[in-house]
């Protein structure tokens, strides 16, 4: 199937680069976004996102006059939908930007064309909401058009590397939509690209995300385990990993993103009476906060009216994405506490959190703090030098959640240092 003009509705983490990357293969990339403010960021040449590489992208793609930023969809050979679906306070899937965005294609759908959802969705979306929803055009899902679910797979920080050498899975509601899928991203995808049917490709998409959960959670255990039998849980994780078949992940202060802390409610809204592993898993990760304010209370005492600035509060290293944030809910629990906060994160210097004093720099996160901790491991962050560190602030009791710092080196600077799985100091 050849394709000369697409449409890409939602121009976030996915779909931005994704209409870039085409632009880049020189089609015609109508990129569609509702949210007035990212058409204007783009339209005026610039980018809302940061991500390695993105701006040059993007700016080369509206140069060249192949990828146009507009509020509302157009006729094309193909539509992506790559929009946002977060999650109500029910762990229930909010499919509401992913509808509005199918209704928009329905006037402008054709004979011929192909509809691909890149949206994170729970099973059976493309079959049983998008494709009714496409039909109230007239034109009948494999008959009429192609319709194909592809998950996104990629990394924040290496979003468009890994956009063109990762696989690719595209699932069609048949198999000539999954082969039209195939036809498009091969235009620039340099993994293999491996077809299937709509809801194993949207279980896939789950199954990585809850994969990946449930091995945090473990480690999320383990590190609490560490904390009540005396031991360190990162040299314990470095020499049980030295057995050839397993591979502990790392503990932390929570799990976060739009994906991994978000799709395995997915899987249990979809089956509830077969998911108690993955219930659990999601209820450890989500409860790691809270642990995590039990060792700021180990290093402290009692909490109310002290002065902590928090390292970090994207929800991984070196990207500004604050998504379902643990640092942010970290920071939430000790404003709750009584905790004056500061927050230095300097991926995101505009973030504002509601109790939360957000600071532009390191040396106003550190001044006039009772304590300080690392909640990321940007590598700004892991490179600090205790000594610098301690030029710039008198508090001595540093705190660290990701196993960044190298604890003697912490100490023969004169400060206390307490790292999340280290019990040592707890018994």
């Amino acid at each position: 199937m050849e394709f000369n003009k697409i449409c890409v509705l939602g121009l976030g983490y996915i779909g931005l680069p994704t209409a870039s990357t085409f632009a880049a293969q020189g089609l015609r990339v109508i990129g569609v976004d509702v949210n007035p403010q990212v058409v204007a960021t783009l339209q005026n040449g610039d980018v809302h996102i940061q991500e390695p590489g993105l701006l040059t992208l993007v700016q080369a793609a509206l140069k060249s006059g192949n990828l146009m930023i507009r509020t509302q969809p157009e006729e094309a050979d193909a539509f992506i939908i790559a929009v946002p679906t977060p999650f109500y306070d029910d762990k229930r899937a909010d499919m509401r930007a992913v509808i509005a965005a199918t209704e928009a294609i329905v006037q402008h759908l054709r004979k011929g064309n192909l509809v691909m959802l890149e949206s994170t969705s729970p099973p059976r979306t493309t079959v049983d909401l998008v494709a009714p929803i496409l039909e109230r055009s007239g034109l009948h899902a494999g008959t009429d058009f192609y319709l194909a679910y592809t998950p996104e797979r990629v990394a924040p920080g290496k979003i468009l590397r890994e956009l063109t050498e990762n696989d690719r899975v595209i699932g069609g509601i048949d198999r000539h939509s999954a082969e039209a899928g195939r036809d498009l991203y091969a235009l620039f995808v340099r993994g293999d690209i491996v077809l299937t049917d709509a809801t194993t490709a949207e279980m896939v998409k789950l199954m990585e995300n809850t994969y990946r959960d449930i091995n945090i959670a473990i480690a999320n255990e383990f590190s609490r385990l560490a904390d009540r039998l005396g031991i360190n849980v990162w040299e314990a994780i470095s020499i049980a990993n030295r057995h050839p078949r397993v591979r502990i992940l790392n503990p932390g202060p929570g799990v976060g993103g739009h994906c991994i802390g978000v799709v395995p409610w997915f899987l249990v809204k979809a089956a509830p009476d077969l998911t108690p592993l993955i219930v659990s898993a999601r209820q450890v990760n989500d409860g790691q906060p809270g642990f995590v304010i039990d060792l700021f209370r180990r290093a402290l005492g009692d909490l109310s009216g002290k002065h902590i600035a928090i390292l970090g509060l994207s929800f991984k290293e070196d990207v500004d994405d604050l998504r379902e944030s643990p640092g942010i809910e970290v920071a939430r629990l000790l404003d709750k506490a009584g905790v004056k906060v500061k927050a230095f994160e300097p991926y995101k210097l505009d973030a504002q959190i509601p109790g939360i004093t957000t600071v532009p720099t390191l040396e106003a996160a550190l001044e006039d703090v009772d304590a300080f901790a690392l909640l990321v491991l940007h590598r700004s962050f892991r490179e600090l030098d205790p000594q610098k560190v301690a030029n710039l602030t008198s508090a001595r009791i540093a705190i660290d959640t990701v196993n960044g710092w190298p604890s003697e080196a912490w100490k023969s600077t004169g400060f206390r240092i307490y790292k999340l799985g280290d019990g040592r100091d707890a018994i």
